[in-house]
């Protein structure tokens, strides 16, 4: 998940424009503690995250309202924040993404629904910065059930689900999934559910025509990576399907705990002997395994 390169600007007290009312109406305060007092303004595109804070707080400023909060407008502001070093963590970020969502209707799960809503437009569209992954994602799957492994927000799920498909996802966050549970009803969709560990599934051998582990594996350290495919391969009926990013570094504020390359991918498909490999470039590494 990822936004539009945000451009940040430290700030003097003379310097601060002042944040307009309609700012300030869809606006929250988040709190947290800092060394240091400053005041920060990022732009990303026509959006302008404003922070400014206090050894003791930060206060946070957004532009967002129901028609226009989706995961890449919240990750393109708070990633400008991150750059700046006020948000340092992925707890840090994941709770002030939250707050940043329910801050845009006086309904938190009406602010959710406009989020699900506006997020798989955009996915769906041509200028999500996250649309390729999807796309190709997509594109890859093979017959007419799908497993989702670490779907997070579930917004590949939703797709597959409008797509026709018979979706099952599962993840490790139960506050993710529930509210994936509430975005399906609200698409008329079906889609099942399961708390569980990408390196434990719980589901049957053969069980979905496709497994997708899309954007996950960075997540885990090398032995888990391992047990993680393993588990796929094993639930797979004909083709599981890994999307990992390239990173200089790895984004510690999305939880990623190693630096992946194009030779992890080919150390991983030697690994599996038992499938047929492909291995290519697409915003990222894709390694597509079809069990023989």
């Amino acid at each position: 998940m990822n936004g539009p390169t945000p451009t940040s600007t430290a700030l003097t007290e003379a310097d601060v424009s002042p944040v307009t009312d309609s700012e300030l109406v869809h606006s929250r305060d988040v709190v947290r503690r800092y060394s240091a007092e400053r005041d920060v303004q990022v732009h990303t595109g026509a959006d302008r995250f404003r922070v400014r804070s206090t050894p003791e707080s930060l206060r946070l400023h957004h532009p967002l309202t129901a028609d226009t909060i989706s995961d890449q407008t919240v990750v393109a502001g708070l990633c400008g924040l991150v750059d700046e070093g006020l948000i340092v963590g992925q707890d840090e970020f994941e709770q002030v993404f939250t707050e940043v969502v329910q801050s845009c209707h006086v309904d938190p799960a009406a602010a959710w629904r406009h989020f699900y809503r506006n997020s798989v437009r955009e996915l769906r569209g041509t200028d999500g910065a996250f649309s390729p992954v999807h796309r190709r994602a997509r594109s890859l799957l093979v017959g007419d059930s799908v497993l989702e492994v670490g779907s997070c927000f579930g917004l590949l799920a939703l797709q597959c689900a409008q797509d026709g498909l018979r979706v099952s996802a599962c993840d490790i966050c139960p506050g993710a999934l529930e509210l994936l549970d509430t975005a399906a009803a609200d698409f008329g969709v079906p889609l099942a559910t399961s708390l569980a560990d990408a390196r434990s599934l719980p589901y049957a051998t053969d069980s979905s025509d496709t497994v997708t582990l899309i954007h996950l594996l960075e997540h885990l350290d090398g032995p888990d990576v391992t047990r993680a495919i393993d588990e796929a391969v094993r639930v797979a009926r004909r083709r599981v399907v890994i999307a990992v990013p390239y990173e200089e570094v790895p984004n510690e504020h999305f939880g990623h705990r190693q630096r992946l390359t194009e030779a992890d991918l080919h150390r991983w498909a030697a690994d599996r002997p038992d499938c047929s490999v492909e291995i290519f470039d697409d915003h990222g590494g894709w390694l597509v395994l079809e069990p023989r």
